[in-house]
C-alpha cells in the first residue's frame, strides 16, 4: 500500500508545469537529500559505505524502472542522446565516489561545505561555457550568499580547519561531478520522460559503482535488517522520489538555477540534526543559515525575473 501511494506520488509531479512550482520541487527535492545524513546515522554498523552509495544507485534504477515502463513500451530510450547519457551517468558515479572518499579526506564539515558549496558555482560557470549564457548577476549574488551561508553552517563556529589537497579537489570533484549532472540531465528531459532518463543515468552509474564499491569496500558482508532499510530509504526516496522531482522541474528552470536551489538540502540536515540528533549548533551556523534562506529566495527572484523576461 504505501508503495503504491509512493509510486502514485512521483507520478503526480511529472504533469508540473509552471516555473513556480518546478522552484517548489527542487525544494523538496533538497529537503529530501537532506534526510540522507540523519538516516545514515540511525542505521547499524555492518555495510560498507561504498556499497550504500553503489546499492542506493541500484534501489533508485529500479525506481525509475518501474515508473518509466510505460516510457520504454512506447520507444523513449531509442529517443534518448546516449552519449549525453553515459556523461550523466559517469557523473553520478563520480559524484557517489568523490563525495565520500573527499569527506572522509578532507572532514565532514569542510568537506561537505566544499562538495556542496562549488557546484552552483561550477553550474554558473558551465552554463556560461556550454550554452553561451551568463547567469543574471542577481542569480550570482544569491548564489554566493548562499554558498557563504552553506560553508558558515558546515564549519559550525570552528576557528579553522585545515585538509590535505587531494580531500580538498576530491570535494571540489563531487560538486563539479553534480553540476556537470544538472545540465546534462536537462538537456536529457527535453528528450524523454524524467523517469525514463533517470533510468538510463543511474542504471549507468549503478552499473559503474557496484565495481567500485567491490574494489574498495571488499565483497558484500551481510547486513541487519535495519541497515537494508536505511539502504531501501535512501534509494527509493532519498535518491529516486528526489531526483525524480528535481529532472521533472529542469525542464522549467535552468540548471544552474536548480543546482543553486538545492542548498535547502544543508538547511533540511541542520534542522534534522538539532530535532533528531540532538546537536547544539553555535551561532555562525544559525548566521550561515540565514544566508542560505536569504540566498535562495535571492535565486528564486532572479529565476522568476528571468522567466518574465
Amino acid at each position: 500500500m504505501a508503495s503504491s501511494s509512493l509510486l502514485s506520488s512521483a507520478a503526480a509531479v511529472l504533469s508540473a508545469s509552471s516555473p513556480a512550482r518546478a522552484i517548489g520541487m527542487v525544494l523538496l527535492a533538497a529537503m529530501l537529500w537532506g534526510t540522507t545524513g540523519t538516516a545514515q546515522s540511525l542505521a547499524p554498523a555492518g555495510l560498507s559505505p561504498y556499497w550504500v552509495g553503489a546499492l542506493r544507485l541500484v534501489f533508485a534504477s529500479a525506481f525509475f524502472a518501474v515508473l518509466a515502463w510505460p516510457g520504454l513500451r512506447a520507444g523513449q530510450l531509442q529517443q534518448l542522446h546516449w552519449p549525453a547519457a553515459l556523461a550523466g551517468a559517469v557523473c553520478v558515479a563520480a559524484y557517489n565516489l568523490s563525495f565520500f572518499a573527499g569527506v572522509r579526506s578532507a572532514g565532514v564539515a569542510l568537506g561537505t561545505a566544499l562538495a556542496i558549496g562549488s557546484g552552483p558555482i561550477w553550474a554558473g560557470l558551465l552554463q556560461t561555457v556550454w550554452q553561451r549564457r551568463l547567469p543574471a548577476p542577481l542569480w550570482w549574488l544569491g548564489t554566493l550568499l548562499g554558498v557563504a551561508g552553506g560553508a558558515a553552517m558546515a564549519l559550525d563556529g570552528r576557528a579553522s580547519v585545515s585538509a590535505p589537497p587531494a580531500g580538498i579537489a576530491l570535494c571540489l570533484l563531487a560538486g563539479l561531478s553534480y553540476a556537470g549532472y544538472a545540465l546534462v540531465n536537462k538537456r536529457l528531459v527535453a528528450q524523454a520522460g524524467a523517469a525514463t532518463v533517470n533510468l538510463a543515468v543511474f542504471g549507468g552509474a549503478a552499473v559503474l559503482s557496484l565495481p567500485a564499491a567491490l574494489a574498495l569496500g571488499g565483497p558484500l558482508a551481510a547486513a541487519q535488517a535495519g541497515t537494508w532499510a536505511v539502504v531501501a530509504y535512501l534509494g527509493l526516496v532519498a535518491t529516486g522520489l528526489a531526483y525524480l522531482l528535481f529532472s521533472s522541474a529542469l525542464r522549467h528552470i535552468s540548471g544552474a538555477t536548480g543546482v543553486t536551489l538545492a542548498l535547502a538540502e544543508p538547511v533540511t540536515a541542520f534542522a534534522l540534526a538539532i530535532a533528531v540528533v540532538g546537536e547544539r549548533p553555535s551561532a555562525m551556523a544559525f548566521a550561515g543559515l540565514g544566508g542560505v534562506l536569504a540566498g535562495l529566495l535571492i535565486v528564486v527572484a532572479a529565476e522568476l525575473r528571468g522567466t518574465r523576461s
